[in-house]
C-alpha cells in the first residue's frame, strides 16, 4: 500500500513537472488558449435560451421573426440538406451593437503563401481569432515587423465543431434573410464536417452548401419569383463577379511575383506590386454589377488589398464551382448524397 501510494505520487509528481515544462515552452499557445476559453465562456455564459427571450415582451417583434427565421433555417439544413442536429444556435448573445471577435490573416509580401498557425484538433489553419481586439493588433504588428502582409477584421459567427453551444450573435439579426441563411448554413456546415488541416476545402465547402443551401430555403419558404429570392440572387451574383475579380487579381499578382529577381531592390518591388494592385481595383468599374455601388467604394481610403486579402477569396471561393459541378454530375444536385459521400471520404 505505501508503495502505491509512493508510486501515485511520484507520478503526480511528474505530471506536475511535465505540465510546468509545457507552459514554459508552449507558454504563448497556452496564454492563448486560456484568453480564447475565457472569451467563450463569457459569451455562452451570458447567452440567453432563445425561449425567454422569445417570452420577453421588451424585446421587439423583429427581432423574434428574426430568431424564429434562424430556427427555421436550422430545419431545413437538417431535414433538406442533411445537416448535422445539434444545440447550437439555441441560445442569443447581446452585443450591444459592438464586434466581439475578430479574425487576423497573414500572407508573405511576394508570395501567394497564407501564414499559418497550428492548433489542436484543428491542425494547421491560416486565420486566428481573437475575442480581444488589443491582442489580436499585438499580433498583427508583430507579423508585419516580420514582412508579413496581414488583414484583421470583425467576424459576426463562427463554429467551435461542438466543442461549445454556439450561440446567435445579435448583430447577425440586422442581416436580410438570405444573408442570414447563408450565415447559419455556412457555420453548420462546419460543425458536421470538418477535415483537419484543410482550411481551403473546409470553407469552400461552407461557401458552397451555405450560399445553394439558402438559396433552397428562401425559394421554399418565400417562393422561387419572391422579392426575398431575387434580391439574395442579385447580392450572390455580384459578390461572385467581385470575387472572380479577386482571384483573377490573385493569378496576375502571383505571376507577377515569379517575375521578380532575387536581387531585386525591395522598393522596386513594392510599386511593381502596387501597380499591379491598383489595376486589379480599376477593373472593377468593367464588371456589370447588378447594385452598381455595392462594390463601388471598397477600397476607398489610403489601405490597399494584399496578398492577405486575395487569399481569402482562394480560401472561400475558389473551389466552389468544382464542388456544385461534382454535386449535380455525381449525386443529381442531392445535398445528403453529396455530403454523405464526402464525410466517408474523410472519415
Amino acid at each position: 500500500m505505501k508503495n502505491a501510494i509512493k508510486y501515485f505520487f511520484r507520478a503526480l509528481e511528474v505530471s506536475i513537472i511535465l505540465l510546468f515544462l509545457f507552459a514554459v515552452i508552449f507558454h504563448q499557445f497556452v496564454s492563448y488558449g486560456i484568453d480564447q476559453g475565457v472569451g467563450q465562456l463569457g459569451i455562452v455564459f451570458n447567452a440567453r435560451p432563445i425561449e425567454d427571450v422569445m417570452k420577453d415582451e421588451s424585446v421587439g417583434d423583429s427581432i423574434k421573426t428574426k430568431l424564429r427565421l434562424v430556427e427555421e433555417v436550422k430545419k431545413f439544413a437538417v431535414d433538406s440538406l442533411g445537416l448535422k442536429e445539434s444545440k447550437n444556435y439555441t441560445t442569443l448573445y447581446d452585443q450591444h451593437g459592438k464586434p466581439v471577435l475578430w479574425v487576423l490573416t497573414a500572407a508573405e509580401k511576394y508570395r501567394m503563401k497564407s501564414f499559418e498557425w497550428w492548433f489542436p484538433v484543428v491542425g494547421t489553419v491560416g486565420y486566428k481569432g481573437f475575442f480581444k481586439l488589443n491582442n489580436a493588433q499585438k499580433e498583427e504588428q508583430k507579423l508585419i515587423e516580420r514582412g508579413y502582409d496581414t488583414d484583421l477584421g470583425a467576424t459576426s459567427a463562427w463554429s467551435t465543431l461542438g466543442w461549445f453551444r454556439d450561440p446567435i450573435l445579435s448583430n447577425v439579426l440586422n442581416r436580410s434573410e438570405g444573408q442570414i441563411a447563408e450565415l447559419f448554413i455556412h457555420e453548420m456546415t462546419h460543425a458536421t464536417l470538418y477535415v483537419k488541416s484543410s482550411v481551403d476545402f473546409n470553407e469552400n465547402l461552407a461557401s458552397f452548401i451555405g450560399e445553394e443551401g439558402a438559396i433552397q430555403f428562401l425559394k421554399f419558404k418565400f417562393g422561387d419569383s419572391s422579392t426575398v429570392v431575387a434580391d439574395y440572387l442579385n447580392r450572390k451574383e455580384d459578390y461572385d463577379l467581385f470575387s472572380k475579380q479577386m482571384l483573377i487579381g490573385q493569378k496576375k499578382l502571383e505571376t507577377l511575383y515569379k517575375l521578380f529577381p532575387d536581387a531585386m531592390p525591395e522598393k522596386d518591388k513594392a510599386s511593381l506590386k502596387k501597380l499591379m494592385i491598383l489595376e486589379i481595383i480599376s477593373s472593377l468599374d468593367t464588371v456589370s454589377f447588378h447594385n452598381k455601388q455595392r462594390y463601388k467604394n471598397y477600397f476607398a481610403g489610403d489601405r490597399l488589398p494584399n496578398n492577405a486579402f486575395f487569399l481569402s477569396y482562394q480560401r472561400y471561393d475558389s473551389k466552389k464551382s468544382d464542388m456544385k459541378k461534382e454535386m449535380e454530375e455525381k449525386f443529381a444536385g442531392d445535398f445528403k448524397k453529396y455530403l454523405n459521400y464526402l464525410i466517408n471520404k474523410f472519415r
